[in-house]
């Protein structure tokens, strides 16, 4: 059956919404976002979209749980985020994260090889635009190397699929074996997935975007990602310890950072990070969890993002120094920022919990004893650094005579929708292992995973107590592996760039000397064989010229020089010989 194509709908919103302008731009982008959620829940299995190519049928559209679930959470977010940047009066970010949105649909829909590549770097170009709407030095800065990373990545990503498809693989998308095209393929996907060494790009990026841009970023690319590990890589080893690492790796930075933002970035590397690894144990309960996280993660982090953001927004800081007692004057902020706290954090009766839960479960399950142990010390770090550490320094702790400014309510609104979600799938998880693609059965609320939950959150929150006067707040830089490629290669590149000028100087140099050298014979032909032989050319006079013996003729051009003439007949005779061949070919 033919369907029409989610990703379609929102790029016609984004063309409307560019040449649409105040409440009809605001109308327009709610109702098209609105419309792609209802398409993709409209979606059955039997739905599929394909353009026939010579030698090649492009699968644009498949339907199956895997991709049903990640179309509905990609849907949902479109239209929360659209409400939160509702207030925002530049169509083409507008445009940009539409784009940027229908790119991730057209990942998760594709159904062929070419289909997935395409969206692929559709939404790095789209997500490039959206860094750059951060308006800032900063922003165009790291929008450049965003771009160097995801150019690299793609061309990974492409390398291997054409070995894939050289050596007689599937046209459509299945699980890979190893070989070549398998680690070109998924070194190209752990760089969106952003596995250390590989992530410097997010939370280098992220950060720097708009307040509204930030919300869309922290959902789309590293999820989908995730979503092509799930159909590609299941059980992929390597995955499972990538993605502890992550986990860990996400945490421990996000402890040390200082600015808001930057901190939650470090935190979306974590929590892909159990996504990951769950990939990698490769169990039907393992590949749910991995798909439910993905789920819950987007609701609770881009929640966490439109928190920061509203701080962002009210006061116009951003870094954990300058802020403090923004609880009194922010209640509702706080109060919905604690939602996505809580959940990311795991606590019972909050979504995180539901997907998080079934991860360390399925390591228990699989007789994986030490990720099970890493995994469940990340979930402290989470919990000390997002539910703890960024909502004390904000909204508690010392005041700082900051003033926030009102908000648009679009945002207050579009955070309470977020909450709400958070809040129920927190309570009623079944009504997403319901739509989850592989038959594992699981119940997140028996005794065990409640109390040895509680018991972590517990013994976290008072060592934080305990420990509060070395948490304190203090302007810092750390250290990242982006080090490497802004600082030596930036010497690099300055040395290069050197040569080059001082070789393009020589270069003029040489030119110039050339020149100089050629410019008499340019203007005296007749000096050429008098170099050649040695001795003077004696011209033969005109008629009307009589020169005594010895006496050589000085050039001139005006006497010497082919008439006009000449060079107008070797024209006409070269465009009739161009005319008759253009006529034989015809004919």
């Amino acid at each position: 059956m033919s369907a029409l194509h989610p990703a379609f709908v929102l790029f016609v919103t984004a063309g409307v919404a560019m040449a649409a302008r105040g409440v009809l731009r605001q109308v327009v982008l709610l109702a098209g976002t609105l419309a792609t959620l209802w398409t993709v829940w409209d979606l059955d299995a039997a739905a599929s979209l394909s353009w026939a190519l010579p030698n090649y049928t492009l699968h644009v559209l498949r339907v199956d749980a895997l991709s049903h679930v990640f179309g509905l959470i990609f849907g949902l977010i479109a239209c929360i985020g659209v409400l939160y940047a509702l207030h925002v009066r530049r169509g083409g970010e507008h445009a940009a994260t539409l784009v940027y949105a229908g790119g991730g649909l057209g990942v998760v829909f594709a159904g062929d090889w070419i289909t997935l590549f395409v969206f692929w770097e559709l939404m790095a170009v789209a997500s490039l635009f959206v860094v750059w709407f951060g308006g800032t030095a900063q922003s165009r800065a790291a929008g450049y190397r965003y771009l160097l990373v995801h150019i690299f990545g793609g061309s990974l990503l492409f390398c291997g699929i054409l070995v894939h498809l050289l050596h007689g693989g599937e046209v459509t998308l299945a699980a890979l074996t190893p070989g070549a095209a398998f680690w070109l393929i998924l070194l190209g996907v752990a760089i969106n997935a952003a596995v250390p060494p590989l992530h410097a790009w997010l939370t280098d990026a992220y950060p720097e975007a708009s307040v509204t841009g930030s919300v869309f970023l922290s959902a789309f690319t590293t999820k989908t990602a995730v979503y092509v590990l799930i159909r590609l890589f299941p059980g992929a080893e390597v995955l499972l310890w990538a993605g502890v690492v992550m986990t860990l790796y996400g945490v421990v930075y996000a402890i040390l950072e200082n600015d808001i933002r930057r901190l939650l970035a470090y935190h979306i590397v974590s929590q892909v990070g159990y996504m990951v690894a769950a990939v990698g144990m490769g169990t039907a309960l393992a590949l749910n969890g991995s798909g439910a996280h993905a789920f819950c993660h987007i609701l609770y982090k881009a929640l966490l993002f439109m928190g920061a953001g509203a701080v962002i927004q009210a006061t116009g800081k951003r870094k954990l120094s300058d802020l403090g007692g923004l609880g009194g004057t922010m209640p509702l902020v706080f109060g919905l920022y604690m939602v996505a706290a809580l959940s990311i954090s795991g606590v019972p009766l909050f979504n995180g919990f539901t997907s998080k839960s079934m991860i360390v479960s399925a390591a228990a399950y699989a007789h994986l004893p030490l990720p099970e142990l890493l995994l469940t010390l990340a979930g402290v770090g989470t919990f000390l650094s997002v539910g703890l550490k960024l909502p004390y320094f904000t909204f508690m702790g010392a005041e700082r005579g900051l003033s926030p400014q009102r908000l648009p309510l679009n945002m207050l609104l579009a955070m309470a929708v977020g909450a709400f979600f958070c809040v129920w799938l927190g309570l009623f998880p079944q009504a997403l292992y319901a739509r989850l693609p592989f038959d594992a059965e699981y119940h997140p609320f028996t005794v065990d995973h409640v109390v040895s939950s509680l018991q972590l959150l517990i013994g976290t929150g008072l060592g934080f107590w305990w420990l509060l006067e070395r948490f304190h707040r203090e302007t810092t830089v750390t250290l990242d592996t982006d080090w490497f490629y802004r600082r030596p290669l930036q010497a690099v590149f300055a040395h290069l760039i050197a040569i080059a000028r001082r070789t393009g100087a020589a270069l003029e140099d040489w030119r110039t000397g050339v020149l100089q050298a050629l410019l008499p014979y340019a203007r005296n032909p007749y000096l050429v064989p008098d170099r050649l032989t040695g001795a003077p050319l004696h011209l033969p006079p005109l008629a009307d010229e009589a020169l005594p013996d010895g006496e050589r003729l000085v050039y001139d051009e005006n006497r010497y020089r082919l008439p006009i003439g000449a060079t107008v007949m070797w024209i006409v005779v070269f465009l009739a010989g161009l005319a008759l061949v253009v006529f034989v070919a015809a004919a």
